[in-house]
C-alpha cells in the first residue's frame, strides 16, 4: 500500500481543498493562467470533480479538487486513482486533514494475491500536525484484514484463520492457543456441529495479549471460512460471497492488530470459533438439537443460521472471566442489511452509554454503525416446543433483531456488551473503500478502545 511520504518531501505538488462557495476567492490567489484553464475547463468546486493545472511548460503545477465541508471525509482519496505519479500535498487541506491521509492509504489498497495489481503511484505528503505513523499502524491492519476477506475459501479454511491469529500474537508478543477434536466436542459443542461436516477441522482460537492485571476487553469474531447453508443450502447467487463470511473474525483481528500496535493498557482477548458450513453425511440438521456450552439446549431452525451458533459458545466462554467489555463481530443476518444496506453495520447493545460511545467514536473516524433495538418481546419468537431455545424465529420478522436476542442469551452476563452485524464487503469503490472485503468497525472500536485505555 503507498506509504505517506514525510512532512518534507521536496517538489511535492500542490493540492488545493476547495468547496463551491470558496472558489472564487481561491481562484483570485492562483497564478492568472492557471484560473484561467479552470474556468475554461468549467471547473466551479463540485464535490469529487478535480482539475489539473499545467504550468507554463505543460507539466503538471498543481490539483484542484471540489468538496463538500460535511461529506465523506475520505473524498480526496478518490484523487489516489485519478492523479499520475508523484508526490502531492495538501496546499488547502481537507475539513478533516487525518482522515482525509487515511483514506489516502486506504484508497491505495490492493489485493494482488492472485494477479499483479499496481500500486498506485500518486503519494500523499503527511498533511501537518497528523500522525503519519498511527495512520500506517491502522491501515496495514486494515490491509491484512482485507487480505483476509479476499482470500478465497480453496485458499482460506480455518487452518489459515488460525494461522492468522497466530502470526499476529508472534509479532507483537501475545499469545494464542486452539481448541479442535474432541476438547471441541466436550467444551464447544456447537462449534464443532457447525463444522463437523467439512473435511476441514473446526476449532476455537483464543488470543490473548497485554498485563494480565489491566482491564479485559474480549473480542469475537465470526469465522465462518465459507458457508454453503449446510442441509438448507444456500442457492447459488446468495452463496457467490461466502468467502468473506468470516469477515467477523477479520475485522476482531484488524482491530486487535491496532490495539496492539498503539500498546494500549488493556489485557486483550480474541475468540474467534473457526468452521466451514459444509454438506456431508455428518452435516447437523434442521431439527436436531444441540447442547451449547452455557448449557442451554438449542433447537436447530435452519442450518444457514449457523453463525449465531458458533458465536453463542465463543461468548459463554468470554464470559467465564467476566471482562469489562465484550464487543462480537459478525456478518450475521440479511435483514440488517436490508434495513440498513451495506455500508452501515448495525449494533446491538443494552447499554445507552457504550452505545453512544460508539456511535461517536464511528463519526469520528468515518467507520459508522446504526443503534437497532434489542426489542425483548420479540425473545418470544425464539420458543422451542422442545429445548430451551430455538435459534432462529418463526417468521420472516425482525431477523437481525431476534439474532442479536440469541446472541444476548449467551453473552457476558456482567460487564457490557455490544454486537455487530456487519456486511465485511464494498459492492463498489468509493474514496478509501475500494471494491472487495472490508473490516467494517475494526476502526471504530479501536478508536472506542484508544479513547478509553490509551
Amino acid at each position: 500500500m503507498t506509504a505517506l511520504l514525510p512532512a518534507d518531501a521536496a517538489h511535492a505538488i500542490p493540492i488545493w481543498c476547495v468547496e463551491a462557495a470558496g472558489w472564487p476567492a481561491l481562484a483570485e490567489t492562483l497564478p492568472a493562467p492557471a484560473a484561467a484553464f479552470a474556468r475554461a475547463t468549467g471547473f466551479s468546486a463540485k464535490p469529487g470533480s478535480h482539475c489539473l493545472l499545467p504550468d507554463a511548460a505543460g507539466a503538471l503545477a498543481g490539483v484542484l479538487f471540489g468538496i463538500d465541508p460535511a461529506g465523506d471525509r475520505f473524498a480526496p482519496a478518490k484523487l489516489v486513482d485519478l492523479l499520475p505519479e508523484g508526490a502531492y500535498r495538501f496546499a488547502a487541506a481537507p475539513p478533516d486533514p487525518a482522515l482525509a491521509a487515511l483514506g489516502w492509504r486506504l484508497a491505495a489498497y490492493r489485493f494482488a494475491r492472485y494477479r499483479d495489481r499496481p500500486v498506485p503511484g500518486a503519494r500523499l505528503v503527511a498533511p501537518e500536525g497528523v500522525d503519519a505513523a498511527e495512520i500506517g499502524r491502522i491501515a496495514d491492519a486494515v490491509a491484512a484484514g482485507r487480505d483476509l476477506v479476499n482470500t478465497p475459501a480453496n485458499d482460506l479454511g480455518p487452518g489459515e484463520i488460525e494461522t492468522a491469529a497466530r502470526s499476529l500474537a508472534e509479532r507483537w508478543g501475545g499469545a494464542c492457543s486452539v481448541v479442535s477434536g474432541e476438547d471441541l466436542d466436550r467444551g464447544f459443542p456447537m462449534i464443532a456441529a457447525v463444522g463437523r461436516a467439512s473435511a476441514r477441522a473446526p476449532r476455537l482460537i483464543d488470543l490473548t495479549w497485554g498485563d494480565a492485571s489491566a482491564p479485559k476487553v474480549t473480542l469475537v469474531g465470526k469465522g465462518v471460512a465459507f458457508d454453503t447453508g449446510g442441509l438448507d443450502i444456500k442457492p447459488s447467487a446468495a452463496m457467490l460471497l461466502m468467502k468473506k463470511d468470516m469477515a467477523g473474525a477479520a475485522a476482531a483481528l484488524a482491530a486487535a492488530e491496532m490495539v496492539m500496535g498503539a500498546g494500549l493498557r488493556l489485557r486483550l482477548r480474541v475468540l474467534v470459533p473457526a468452521v466451514e458450513n459444509a454438506i456431508s453425511g455428518s452435516a447437523f440438521r434442521p431439527g436436531d438439537v444441540l447442547r451449547s456450552r452455557r448449557g442451554l439446549s438449542v433447537e436447530i431452525g435452519n442450518t444457514d443460521a449457523e453463525g449465531r451458533l458458533i458465536l453463542a459458545d465463543a461468548l459463554a466462554l468470554a464470559d467465564e472471566e467476566s471482562p469489562d467489555l465484550v464487543i462480537d463481530f459478525a456478518t450475521l443476518t440479511g435483514a440488517a442489511r436490508v434495513a440498513l444496506g451495506p455500508d452501515l453495520p448495525a449494533l446491538f447493545t443494552a447499554d445507552d452509554a457504550l452505545a453512544a460511545a460508539m456511535a461517536e467514536a464511528g463519526q469520528a473516524v468515518n467507520d459508522p454503525v446504526w443503534r437497532m433495538p434489542l426489542w425483548a418481546p420479540y425473545a418470544s419468537l425464539l420458543d422451542s416446543k422442545i429445548a430451551d431455545i430455538n435459534h432462529v424465529s418463526g417468521g420472516a420478522f425482525a431477523g437481525a433483531i431476534t439474532a442479536a436476542l440469541f446472541l444476548r442469551r449467551f453473552a457476558p452476563q456482567a460487564g457490557a456488551h455490544a454486537h455487530l452485524d456487519l456486511y465485511g464487503w464494498n459492492p463498489s469503490t468509493k474514496p478509501g473503500r475500494p471494491e472487495g472485503g472490508e473490516v467494517q468497525t475494526a476502526r471504530l472500536v479501536y478508536e472506542l478502545l484508544k479513547r478509553r485505555y490509551a
